[in-house]
């Protein structure tokens, strides 16, 4: 195998690509000598991320080199080197320790993309504790289920987004210590604590404990189609894919501007809008503002940004606006835009090369992966559709899932199920509290993502669509049971059934189906109010777009409700096997 030279990368490249031959790449590639590059803890003490991504460049050349480059939304800028990403996250660690938390204890963070976030995730990090990121845009309910899910001690939030969604659900939640409020001056009670008075106190000096690559570093949430939201765990070994994709997906070279969208909430997040840049020693852009096409545009351009990584929800908001951006700002200083969340079609990787100069390079991977797993590097060519080819040193198959376990399909163009080869250094180590669950991702050696995709003769892989009924709205993974669940709790609602409704902006709408309690009535009045609930209860993000009333759900004979008939049946589609339906 091996892929031509890039077609669709317009203008000279700037710099040559850390990977300039994948198949020479792929031959000789080496976890170990990734692990090399890196430095770990002083006297063989381990390997712990914030080590890696912190302070081995705060002591060295690049302690003033600009680590995070923060654009308020009021329009203020603040730079933070190295040297004082050091300090702050060394501060913060210091907080935990003086709240009697260790190793392995959970730090939730609930805020907006504010400095003090990123300086507890990288503080969590040296603690040995354990970081667990949340959307602030979630309700409640989710969040409740995720405190409670994963025994959180500490949690780091503000005043407004913990009077809106927290203050209401704190007895239900007993293991919580201690809230850090980001922006109160002063503590409020004794479980409500003011953070920047505890960073005050605090000392700069902190000496990160022993790490075992294979202690708990990251815990993310991803819904299920059922129960409860799934708890991936990472452990602090993940940082040798956070590197290796940071120098062969996205190109990481010392002077680059890096601008990840994604918030910290999600894992892209932090892996790549935390971790990843910053063990290059780039200068990353972290903007607090919410979407805004000519923002967004101008950030491009004012702050000189040259790897630019973004979701295809939001490339198709730009795609709709009329004009050439490139006539009202120099976009000159791009030179890699790459795309995740969602498989990113071809007209916008077309797009990107006729609007922005550059094509737009799609990669993928999960929460489980930790890190990206197949991506269209810089110098292959882009073949638009596919989510490229695998990383150096990851194996990839499409498999057949029979009696026997998963088998690899040798045959190019054939449909499967999209599996990676177990044990790379990110792969997740376990659904917290759900071993069963763990064991059941896993068949004969291989990761099964339940993910439908197929490879062509070159070795490019293309997705065909997801094995369950996951819904992927703008760039968000929603479990339709959750939905379900909270909309069951509005007085008129008897039942509720939930799919992803495909959506030219978004991907996929959640579109709720609702049957009404005996004394309601099926107007729009009630629709408004449910889905005013829905969105108070879920958060914008997850709560349904549409509501549909109907008189019944089709369920199975067992009570399941059947999601995959109601979305045939509203896309038009073969209902398939009814034999299970309930008559």
């Amino acid at each position: 195998m091996n892929p031509p030279p890039d077609a669709y990368s317009s203008g000279p490249s700037r710099v040559p690509p850390n990977l300039p031959d994948y198949p020479a790449a792929r031959a000789a590639f080496s976890w170990n000598e990734v692990r090399a590059e890196l430095e770990g803890l002083p006297e063989g003490a381990g390997l712990n991320i914030a080590h890696e991504a912190v302070d081995r460049h705060a002591r060295g050349a690049r302690r003033d080199h600009v680590a995070i480059r923060w654009l308020g939304k009021d329009g203020g800028v603040r730079d933070i080197s190295y040297g004082e990403l050091s300090a702050a996250s060394n501060r913060f660690a210091n907080v935990l320790r003086g709240l009697d938390l260790g190793k392995g204890e959970r730090v939730f963070s609930l805020a907006q993309r504010v400095p003090e976030l990123y300086f507890a995730a990288l503080g969590t990090l040296k603690n040995t504790s354990v970081f667990c990121p949340l959307f602030p845009a979630f309700g409640p309910g989710p969040i409740q289920q995720r405190l409670v899910r994963g025994n959180a001690r500490v949690l780091v939030t503000s005043a407004a987004l913990y009077q809106a969604k927290v203050a209401g659900i704190r007895p239900e939640l007993p293991e919580l210590q201690a809230v850090l409020l980001t922006d109160a001056p002063d503590h409020l009670d004794a479980g409500l604590l003011s953070l920047p008075r505890l960073m005050a106190e605090a000392g700069e000096e902190f000496t990160i404990p022993p790490t075992d690559p294979e202690d708990m570093a990251l815990l993310h949430f991803t819904s299920g189609t059922t129960g409860m939201p799934k708890a991936a765990v990472h452990v602090h070994q993940a940082v040798l894919t956070h590197y290796a994709s940071g120098r062969d997906v996205l190109d990481f070279h010392p002077d680059d501007i890096f601008w990840c969208t994604a918030d910290p909430g999600w894992v892209t997040g932090t892996s790549y809008g935390i971790i990843a840049p910053l063990l290059h020693g780039v200068t990353m852009v972290v903007d607090e503002a919410d979407f805004d096409a000519e923002h967004w545009y101008r950030t491009l351009d004012e702050q000189r940004v040259t790897v630019w990584y973004t979701a295809p929800t939001a490339i198709r908001r730009l795609m709709r606006l009329p004009g050439n951006p490139r006539e009202q700002h120099d976009l000159g200083a791009l030179r890699l835009i790459l795309s995740v969340g969602e498989p990113l079609n071809p007209e916008a990787v077309l797009w990107g090369e006729r609007a922005l100069g550059l094509a737009i390079r799609d990669n993928w991977w999960q929460t489980e992966t930790g890190g990206i797993m197949i991506a269209n590097f810089p110098a292959c060519a882009i073949r638009p559709g596919s989510m490229g080819l695998p990383l150096p040193g990851i194996e990839a198959a499409i498999v057949h899932v029979g009696e026997s376990g998963a088998e690899p399909i040798e045959e190019p163009g054939v449909e499967g199920e999209l599996a990676l080869r177990a044990n790379w250094p990110s792969m997740f180590r376990g659904y917290l509290h759900d071993d069963e669950r763990y064991r059941k991702c896993f068949s004969n050696g291989w990761y099964l993502s339940g993910d439908l995709a197929k490879r062509d003769a070159d070795g490019y892989y293309w997705f065909v669509g997801r094995g369950d009924d996951i819904i992927k709205t703008a760039g968000h993974m929603v479990g339709p049971f959750e939905v379900e669940s909270a909309l069951m709790e509005h007085p008129a609602v008897a039942e509720a059934g939930v799919i992803g409704k495909p959506d030219p902006l978004i991907g996929q709408l959640v579109k709720a189906f609702v049957t009404l309690k005996d004394g309601h009535v099926p107007d729009e009045e009630t629709r408004r109010a449910i889905l005013g609930f829905a969105r108070k209860r879920l958060g914008s993000a997850v709560a349904p777009k549409e509501i549909e009333f109907t008189a019944n759900l089709p369920k199975t004979r067992s009570g399941k409700i059947m999601r995959r008939l109601l979305k045939a049946r509203e896309l038009g589609l073969p209902e398939g096997d009814l034999s299970t339906l309930e008559d």
